[in-house]
């Protein structure tokens, strides 16, 4: 056993001598060369060394070249709280509720100063907030603040450089520290940063920026917007490249880009790349250094080539003709080739990293944008190919519904800026993301009518939803006091036998009070008198009033008053509570229906709840000698106007007449006769893109103006003050005669032109189209056909 013991231990002691003479050396050289290894590397030289690399600017630009963290973490931070010294404000904490309380969303613009130059971009911005249905004139009514100091281009080198601007906004009464207050700009940092520096402290205000960096975007604070040109239009603008009979199957490039190429600075390291992807066939990649003062002094060996091959491709056929454009960042992170894409239906693949993208709190742009990184730009081509053409397909059209609904023109952006500022201030009843992600658009759909897709005429389609099975009737009537004309009571009689009417609704709109309720016809349905508002000079419009009846029911009067003006036009598409049926069938008191084409009417509606459907039609077209847009009403192919005599059309368009359009359209509605039926067709017209529907009619439909100038004396206006006036009408009437009835239709076209200026394009879509019943006309036996009765004269 003592034995065993020993030689365990001799061993034992063995082993660990070996281990030391052998290892113990290997253990000693392999801490000596790394130690050696480590002070090699650490002993390389840099790449900014000037004695191995002969540069063209110096170490500390090199150093920064090309990468978009130019600057030190601390000098970043240094620079961002420089702008956003109250970093940490959300709308709880940095906004006041309380001003938007008792006069809703109001906006108020600070007056002009003398002297102070304003760029033509901002007074773009700024016209569109004044004319905008939120703008008022008092700013103890104003829930948002907008200063009438020009922020948009805070590049010190810029000439359009504002100075002193906190010297400026801290005098002002209203500023509070910019509590309350949208502050907008496009271009902030100068050269070779390009920081997000405004060179003043916005305080708490909210920005909304161009470019914004998602290190100091705060989120549901701030409003990222896009950047885009002076030439950008104010309202309307040009519609989307993607027609609908123009989508082919396959582009004949799949990726393009055609750009500057920085060779220094920031921006200047994704752009350098993008030449590896060039393949010259479907992948297309063109830059160029002829830019700037001083580019040859700083040009490479590719730039000549690089010249000769730009000049070689034309930049809006490239974008017409390819699938995919790659947008990378500028400068600054944005560029204006992102909204030319989106225009354009080329899928834009940003290549800009740390970029909030434009209205992102709203907008979903993994339907519409391939979101690439910087880094992994040698996959973009690979990424791109592997996508289906049913998703391409569905990008592009996405692209179109987006430039369309919220960046083709100014008025649409800034709008777009406000809807998304007023919805933070409800989120109970704010639209949700799939509201501003299919047509018609968030700016269209209004959260006050209601947040249930449901009830809204777009969406029967999508989500399954149908319409209501009744409809109401609403006539609007201005017969003599006293009594009721014949043609209205056999109207009421026709309708209250259609077995879809739910109940009629009767709009008195005449100063003299309704006749009493013993000389209303007995009906089916509850019949309700509703008075017209009247507007008092100098305020807005009164509350409607009226009583409901299920036969009979007593009416109010209306007590005259000097300073109370008649009812307006406009008052016949008020919201009116009584309205409770999704169908509303607009009526005048002269229009002349059976109960068969009303029925009929009803059931093709009930297809197409979008649109107004209808019997009278007139259309419009463009007259190249006169250089304006001609109005006729003669009987003819065409048709883009279907007249509210005799219409149906969805209850809520009552809702976006009255809240969306703002105060001055429908003062010039209230100062041009017979304008109120064609504002409600380009309304329509411009929220769906469609045109109206016509159904069979037995008779031809005449105007009859005699009553109406009856009852309100000089009702036919004039423009009001600041609109364009019209020239006489080139096309002759076709019902209507006489001097009533040619100064009824040279104001109908007057007000189609100035409805168009003011909308900044035609938004009327003719069509071709009229329903019938079905055998309509057909040699077979009536028992056969569901409306016999529509065929008699």
């Amino acid at each position: 056993m003592q034995t065993r013991k020993k030689y365990i231990f001799l061993t034992f002691l063995a082993s660990w001598l070996l281990l030391f003479f052998f290892g113990g050396d290997q253990l000693r050289r392999f801490a000596f060369f790394s130690g050696r290894k480590a002070e090699a590397r650490r002993s390389w030289p840099r790449w900014t060394d000037r004695t191995l690399l002969k540069s063209f600017a110096d170490p500390e630009e090199l150093q920064r070249d090309g990468d978009p963290s130019l600057l030190s973490p601390r000098e970043r931070r240094a620079a961002w709280l420089s702008v956003y010294r109250r970093s940490s404000c959300r709308m709880e904490t940095c906004f006041d509720f309380s001003r938007c309380e008792k006069h809703g969303f109001k906006v108020f613009t600070y007056p002009q100063e003398r002297g102070q130059p304003v760029s033509e971009t901002y007074g773009k911005i700024l016209s569109s907030i004044e004319r905008s249905r939120y703008h008022t004139l008092n700013p103890e009514e104003a829930c948002l603040f907008i200063l009438s100091i020009d922020t948009l281009d805070r590049d010190h080198l810029s000439g359009q450089y504002v100075r002193n601007v906190d010297e400026k906004i801290r005098g002002f009464p209203l500023w509070n520290g910019g509590r309350n207050h949208l502050i907008f700009n496009l271009y902030s940092g100068t050269w070779p940063s390009y920081t997000g520096e405004l060179g003043f402290d916005i305080g708490q205000a909210i920005l909304a920026k161009a470019s914004f960096d998602s290190q100091s975007f705060r989120p549901g604070f701030d409003v990222s917007i896009p950047l885009f040109s002076k030439e950008h239009p104010q309202r309307g603008g040009d519609r989307g490249w993607l027609y609908q009979d123009s989508v082919p199957p396959k582009k004949k490039y799949l990726l393009v880009f055609k750009g500057k190429r920085y060779l220094t600075g920031i921006g200047s390291g994704t752009r350098n790349a993008l030449h590896h992807i060039h393949n010259g066939k479907d992948i297309i990649s063109l830059t160029t250094c002829k830019h700037g003062k001083d580019w040859e002094k700083h040009k490479d060996t590719r730039c000549d080539k690089d010249n000769v091959d730009y000049e070689r491709f034309d930049y809006r056929e490239l974008l017409r003709n390819s699938t995919f454009c790659i947008v990378p960042r500028g400068r600054r992170l944005g560029s204006f080739r992102f909204l030319e894409a989106l225009q354009a239906a080329c899928i834009p693949v940003l290549l800009s990293d740390g970029w909030e993208l434009p209205f992102a709190e709203a907008i979903d742009w993994g339907k519409a944008a391939v979101v690439g990184s910087e880094r992994l730009l040698l996959q973009i081509p690979s990424a791109v190919r592997c996508i289906h053409p049913e998703r391409v397909l569905a990008f592009q059209q996405q692209t179109q519904f987006l430039w369309d609904a919220y960046f083709s023109s100014v008025d649409k952006i800034v709008h777009t800026t406000l809807e998304i500022i007023k919805d933070r201030l409800s989120p109970h009843r704010s639209r949700s993301r799939s509201l501003w992600n299919t047509l018609p658009g968030g700016l269209l759909v209004l959260p006050d009518f209601s947040t249930h897709l449901g009830d809204f005429p777009f969406y029967y389609l999508q989500h399954g939803y149908s319409p209501s099975k009744k409809f109401t009737a609403f006539i609007r009537a201005v017969s003599q006091a006293g009594s009721l004309s014949q043609p209205i009571l056999r109207l009421i009689q026709a309708v209250s036998g259609s077995q879809y009417c739910a109940q009629i609704v009767v709009l008195w709109s005449c100063e003299k009070p309704p006749p009493p309720s013993g000389k209303w016809p007995q009906s089916a349905v509850p019949l309700t008198i509703i008075q017209g508002r009247r507007k008092v000079r100098g305020a807005g419009h009164g509350q409607g009033s009226g009583t409901r009846a299920g036969s009979r029911s007593s009416h109010p009067t209306a007590q005259p008053h000097p300073s109370v003006l008649p009812p307006q036009l406009s008052d016949r598409f008020f919201p009116f509570e009584a309205i409770q049926t999704d169908a509303v069938l607009s009526l005048d008191e002269d229009t002349s229906l059976s109960t068969s084409e009303v029925d009929f009417a009803f059931l093709v509606w009930r297809s197409f709840p979008e649109r107004i459907v209808g019997f009278p039609t007139q259309s419009h077209f463009w007259d190249p000698e006169q250089g304006r847009w001609g109005y006729t009403s003669k009987w003819t192919n065409e048709l883009s106007i279907v007249l509210t005599a005799a219409a149906f059309y969805h209850r809520y368009y009552h809702s976006l007449f009255t809240e969306y359009l703002p105060a001055g359209l429908r003062e010039l509605v209230d100062g041009l006769a017979a304008c109120e039926d064609i504002l409600m067709n380009v309304l329509v017209a411009a929220v769906t893109k469609l045109p109206p529907i016509k159904v069979t009619q037995r008779k031809q439909h005449k105007e009859v103006v005699a009553q109406q100038a009856e009852c309100r004396d000089g009702a036919a206006g004039t423009p009001p003050p600041g609109q364009r006036s019209s020239s006489a009408p080139h096309s002759a009437p076709a019902k209507v005669k006489g001097t009533a009835g040619s100064r009824r239709f040279s104001q109908r076209q007057d007000c189609l032109n100035q409805l168009a200026d003011w909308f900044g394009y035609m938004p009327l879509v003719s069509s071709q189209l009229r329903l019938d019943p079905v055998l309509f006309k057909d040699q077979v036996s009536v028992l056969r056909k569901k409306y016999p009765s529509l065929e008699k004269p």
